[in-house]
């Protein structure tokens, strides 16, 4: 069963929480409603647990700053568009500091939010009777706190796999209501290692991986997103043959040449293990995700983002994703190389579509990246192999060596174009963003090169600053902002 979230109606609770926004200031812990009291029964636990997935959506199906898409905004997957609203501007020219809006400040505020929530329910599972249901909602919760922390460790911090020096650099500040962290809403934390963030962040996953079931219907994680979500945290620790392991895990099925498109439009869920979601047909007050990449209309396409020349025109002729990613939008008299993901449900082009937060072609990718790095060529391959079956109506295939490894990261770029990945993906693995210094938005390769050409590997804007807005909160934070803020 795929993780398809939802968007919910939760019980708001007025909770304390660490200086994560300017909320800070009028935090009272429970002035409305009491957790020992709420949290009576499965079906409250439920709601709390689905509070967190919301939590996790409003940070990445944001219109204007969504986690779906500034990663590939801030490296070389895109390039702006002229003729749109130029948004996004100072992070797609590299330009962003502590002070910046949209993503930094979102990111840091949602996320912990989300782990907030997540501490509410495991703080209080005890709560529950002994038995599956319990471990249940505790192995969603760990599973949940666990990916917001894994994405506040990977913005703000550096990844293991990215430097020497990763592992002891500072990460995030790791919230956990077992350790008696949550208790005083005007705490001030430090932040911890990177190498402390992936040990938690792990010790969670696994844990979780335990307990959570086998299919909690659609709309929640189970086993297979835990397992997904471990395959992914793994590659970015370093941990290869732990990737592979988690991987075998995971039962679901690859999503077939015919049923990508629909995948986009969401038509189909094939292949989507787990998704942010919301429903289109009656919620009024959504995200609509793709708004991010064109402000679209049945009358014209004012695209904000479209595919760089160079990286589009690197797409085989025989490659299926090539149409799934790129159809000719027209503004202003210039045609561009317009984003098609994430433009509508099928025959719409407001953008209004759900977030893939992680699908099995990207579990096929970890493997075949950590079969790589242990030296398991053929094996690679093999899995390499089983993606561009379904991807490609024609391919050669068989490399070796430097060849298999570029082929594995070139499917990687393609597969996951425009859904949140390019820049971890370059940052991991201690890569440069280098874009096209002359090649223009037109399709033709014509009109405004990129402003910032390159981020050389080792770059500090590799790492998000620290928001304004917690460096004014929490002293102990202010000390620990990011070096070249």
């Amino acid at each position: 069963m795929n993780n398809k979230i939802y968007i919910v109606v939760i019980l708001f609770l007025s909770l304390g929480f660490f200086a994560c926004d300017d909320e800070l200031d009028n935090a009272q812990p429970f002035t409305e409603g009491n957790p020992n009291t709420f949290f009576n029964s499965p079906a409250a636990f439920q709601n709390g647990v689905d509070g967190i997935y919301r939590q996790l959506w409003l940070y990445y199906s944001n219109p204007n700053s969504g986690l779906q898409g500034i990663p590939d905004i801030v490296s070389d997957n895109v390039i702006q568009a002229q003729t749109g609203r130029r948004s996004n501007d100072d992070y797609h020219d590299l330009r962003y500091v502590a002070s910046t809006l949209g993503p930094i400040p979102l990111y840091w505020s949602e996320a912990y939010e989300a782990v907030n929530v997540a501490n509410l329910v495991i703080g209080q599972i005890e709560n529950l009777n002994d038995g599956p249901e319990k471990d249940n909602i505790l192995g969603q919760a760990l599973a949940a706190r666990a990916w917001a922390h894994f994405d506040l460790a990977r913005i703000f911090g550096k990844i293991p796999t990215q430097s020497g020096d990763a592992n002891g650099s500072l990460g995030a500040v790791y919230l956990k209501v077992e350790d008696g962290e949550t208790g005083d809403p005007f705490a001030q934390p430090a932040r911890e290692t990177v190498a402390s963030n992936y040990a938690e962040i792990i010790e969670d996953l696994e844990r979780a991986s335990t307990l959570i079931g086998d299919d909690n219907g659609e709309g929640r994680l189970n086993k297979n997103g835990v397992n997904a979500l471990l395959s992914r945290v793994y590659l970015y620790n370093g941990e290869y043959q732990k990737v592979i392991n988690a991987a075998d895990a995971v039962s679901v099925a690859l999503a077939t040449a015919a049923e990508l498109p629909d995948v986009y439009t969401d038509a189909t869920n094939a292949g989507v293990v787990i998704e942010l979601s919301i429903n289109t047909t009656s919620e009024s007050n959504g995200n609509n995700v793709g708004v991010l990449y064109s402000q679209s209309s049945s009358s014209a396409t004012i695209s904000e983002y479209v595919l760089d020349f160079d990286f589009f025109n690197s797409i085989d002729a025989n490659d299926v994703r090539r149409d799934i990613l790129q159809f000719v939008g027209t503004n202003q008299g210039n045609d561009y190389n317009a984003i098609k993901k994430f433009l509508g449900e099928a025959g719409q082009v407001n953008g209004r579509v759900d977030v893939k937060v992680l699908r099995y072609a990207e579990v096929l990718l970890n493997k075949a990246e950590a079969q790589f790095e242990l030296g398991q060529g053929a094996q690679a391959l093999t899995t390499l192999d089983q993606l561009r079956n379904e991807r490609f109506t024609s391919f050669t295939g068989g490399e070796t060596g430097t060849a298999l490894e570029d082929a594995i990261q070139f499917n990687r770029r393609v597969e996951l174009a425009c859904e949140g990945h390019r820049f971890f993906d370059l940052k991991r693995r201690g890569e440069s963003i280098t874009r096209n210094a002359t090649a223009g938005d037109i399709i033709d390769g014509t009109g405004t090169p990129p402003e910032a050409p390159t981020l050389a590997a080792g770059d500090f804007r590799f790492q998000f600053p620290i928001p304004t807005a917690e460096i004014n909160a929490n002293p102990t934070i202010a000390g620990q902002q990011n070096p070249g803020y």
